[in-house]
């Protein structure tokens, strides 16, 4: 559609007066708007100093806190440098997508002076350790991301509460003029009226609101005659029965006070369980990548053991049916082998998901972790057993249990007792039912009838065309006191029995939630436990399969063994090394769940986390 511009020489428009018009509507507009930049910092400023000080209260720092995400992502440089592909610039994120015309904060989405460059060259593969992984997944994770946001929400409803209870001005001008064409002679009249007022709420429920207003009436025709009016009117009314007091007054405020908390701790139970996560998938996509090493391993020494087994039957010293047990175990070694790649590749794409980067991007994980897990999850095998006895002797078995267990193996009722003293969702839970009590107090006000005593104040007068004086010496006083009799309370009364049915089911939260907490300590102990006692089997399973290769290898050259004995041997090795590493891996995690389920896994603002000390724990009454 084309629009055609206005001509000063159009019939019945004065291009000055236009133009005039237009002007006075800009700064009418410019005066009663604010500029978003600012408002978007002041309510950075409300929800962030928010945040602070419920840091400091409830968990006893304040950690620096922001929703801003940085323009230059690790996400957007791997798309760029390595010309990745993308459907649109939304997905180098929120500071590259174009702007509408319309938009209103130019300033925001400006990239900082002091953004510190890359810390990788990300034009090649980018190699990434453990605690990489988790400052990366801190910064670029979307899940990360929401959950900041959802805390500086709910302090910003926190803000709004108590913006109730400020002092809020309110201001308006009016300005006319009006010209009589059918007055003889002709009149014309220029009207301006005036009003400031502010208004304040107070926590025992009273309402007060003063009002200062002018009226204008010039004459700009004839005598040019003036009349105008002064007056200033104040009322307050404050509530005796129903909706009075400070407790029922303030249960919004108190409410949205308690939310900021509750979000607070959410977040922390986030960040613990967010690390423990990408540890997870980062040690899983090692010991994938270590079983393709080991299925790799074995699918050539089973084409060398394949070549043997044909010369050895060239020569008439193996059977042919054995060649062909060979050459079939060769073929399952290479269908095991590309099936590791595959779980391999696609387990390191889900990692890349979790930490927000792009699926397609070259990422690869130190190796070395892996070998650093191996030695500090290595266990003493316990004492063999002792085959020179009779064989009427009755067996004898120990058990598994705590003793030659890791650092994090406690009992179960310390570990229950830590629980139940430090999980965040417990708190939570149990707040709730606290919170639910005052709802129904609440509630049960809303039965009462109503009593409000109204008052107000009138001084001064309007103008009147009669004349221009003012009189500020009289006013008008009136005070009411209206009752309304609780007759129908049929809402009133089905919104208290909610209330108390709530009060109820938050009970039954807080001992869910108690009996959750239990059996996931208890059960993160029992999987640690048998995550070492199969580590140590494992070990030793090891051991003995790298002996039965080396023994029925040599048997095999003095034909005193089949090719099968071979075979089996060297199967049950590569599956010795790949369960090893997995249980290496287990046992890890379970520490790590262990830890973020009594809630002592301390994770800094970058994302990295802080392991406690199990003797403190063990000494700790």
């Amino acid at each position: 559609m084309n629009a055609k511009r206005g001509s000063a020489d159009s019939p019945g428009v004065s291009g000055r007066s236009f133009a005039g018009a237009a002007t006075a509507a800009s700064a009418i507009l410019l005066l009663g708007c604010h500029a978003p930049p600012a408002e978007r910092a002041s309510a950075d400023a409300a929800a962030y100093n928010i945040i602070g000080e419920v840091q400091e209260a409830q968990l006893g720092q304040r950690d620096p806190f922001t929703i801003e995400s940085p323009a230059d992502t690790l996400r957007r440089r791997l798309l760029l440098d390595q010309a990745l592909p993308s459907a649109d610039p939304a997905s180098l994120g929120s500071h590259d997508v174009q702007r509408i015309e319309q938009w209103p904060d130019p300033e925001y989405g400006i990239t900082p002076p002091e953004a510190p460059a890359p810390a990788w060259d990300t034009r090649t593969s980018v190699k990434l350790s453990l605690f990489d992984a988790l400052a990366i997944g801190a910064q670029n994770s979307r899940d990360y991301q929401t959950q900041k946001e959802l805390v500086f929400q709910t302090a910003l409803a926190l803000d709004l509460e108590r913006d109730h209870f400020r002092q809020t001005w309110v201001g308006l001008l009016n300005g006319d003029i009006q010209r009589d064409f059918e007055a003889d002679p002709k009149v014309t009249s220029a009207t301006g009226s005036g009003t400031l007022g502010v208004a304040k709420r107070f926590k025992n429920g009273a309402l007060m609101t003063v009002n200062l207003a002018f009226d204008l009436l010039k004459l700009l025709t004839q005598g040019k005659d003036a009349s105008y009016g002064l007056f200033g009117d104040a009322t307050i009314a404050m509530p005796l029965l129903r909706g009075s007091g400070r407790f029922v007054v303030e249960e919004p405020l108190r409410q949205a006070e308690r939310e900021v908390i509750y979000s607070i701790y959410g977040f922390e139970r986030f960040k613990r369980a967010f690390a423990v996560e990408v540890a997870g998938e980062y040690y899983a996509v090692l010991e994938l990548q270590a079983e393709v090493d080991n299925e790799h391993e074995n699918y050539l020494w089973l084409i060398e053991a394949t070549r043997r087994a044909r010369r050895m039957a060239d020569a008439q010293r193996l059977e042919e049916s054995q060649v062909d047990q060979t050459q079939q175990d060769e073929l399952k070694a290479r269908d095991a082998w590309v099936q590791a790649i595959r779980a391999y590749e696609s387990r390191l794409d889900r990692f890349k998901l979790v930490l927000g980067l792009p699926v397609d991007a070259a990422i690869e994980l130190d190796r070395a972790e892996l070998e650093q897990l191996a030695q500090s999850t290595s266990f003493p095998a316990p004492p063999p057993q002792d085959t020179q006895v009779p064989a009427d002797q009755p067996v004898v078995v120990i058990p598994p249990g705590r003793e030659g267990g890791g650092p994090f193996e406690l009992s179960p009722e310390d570990a229950v007792l830590l629980a139940l003293e430090n999980r965040l969702d417990l708190r939570v839970a149990i707040g709730r039912v606290f919170d639910s009590q005052r709802a129904v107090a609440v509630s049960a006000d809303q039965l009462r009838a109503d009593l409000t005593l109204l008052g107000n104040v009138r001084v001064g007068r309007r103008r009147e065309l009669s004349g221009t004086d003012v009189e500020v010496d009289q006013g008008t006083y009136s005070f009411q006191a209206p009752v309304v009799l609780p007759l129908e309370r049929t809402s009133e009364r089905n919104l208290y029995r909610d209330s108390l049915i709530e009060f109820e089911r938050f009970v039954r939260e807080v001992q869910q939630t108690e009996d959750l907490v239990k059996f996931q300590v208890r059960e993160d102990l029992r999987v640690l436990q048998e995550a070492r006692e199969r580590l140590v089997i494992q070990t030793q399973q090891l051991a003995l399969a790298e002996r039965r290769v080396d023994v029925t290898s040599r048997l095999v050259q003095v034909a005193r063994a089949e090719a099968r004995d071979y075979l089996e041997a060297q199967s049950d090795l590569t599956d010795s090394k790949n369960a090893l590493a997995l249980e290496r891996v287990r046992y890890r995690l379970a520490e790590l769940a262990l830890q973020r389920d009594l809630d002592l896994l301390r994770i800094d603002p970058d994302g990295l986390w802080t392991e406690i000390d199990p003797a403190a724990l063990e000494s700790s009454p």
